[in-house]
Order: C-alpha cells, then structure tokens, then sequence
C-alpha cells in the first residue's frame, strides 16, 4: 500500500526549479489561467494541483468581492446623483 504512493511520480516533492518554473509560467497574463486550470484539475504533481486549486479559489474571491464592491460604489454613486 504505502510502496504504490511513494513510486507515484504525482506524490515526489517539487524541487526549488520546479517551482521557479511554475512561477514564471503563471506570471505570463492569459497563459497563467489556462494553466491554473490544466494543473488544478489535469494528472499532475499533487503538490502543484493543491497550489492551483487554491489560487483558483483565490481569484474567485477576488471577482466576488470586485463585483460586490464595483455594485456598492455604483449604487452609492446613483443615489448621490453623478
């Protein structure tokens, strides 16, 4: 049982060049999504997937609070009359 998870290639710990890769890769605007998605939820390291998922998480938060606050400022800024 516990020999299958350590020959896993998906369950190897990502090296510090690893991850400067994946870094870079997800600094590029539009590339970055599309592999946030590809490595959330495509056969990969588990280490990265974990990282991808939670930044997904992350950025929906944002839009979330973006779009909530976009809609306060403007209803405020419909009552005040502008």
């Amino acid at each position: 049982m516990y020999d299958n998870y350590q020959d896993n290639p998906n369950h190897e710990v990502m090296s510090v060049g690893s991850w400067l890769i994946t870094l870079i890769i997800l600094a590029i605007p539009c590339v970055n999504i599309i592999m946030y998605f590809i490595w959330a939820f495509g056969n990969g390291n588990e280490n990265r997937k974990n990282f991808c998922r939670a930044g997904l998480i992350f950025m929906l938060i944002a839009v979330v609070l973006s779009v909530l606050l976009s809609s306060m400022l403007g209803a405020a800024a419909f009552m005040a009359g502008f």
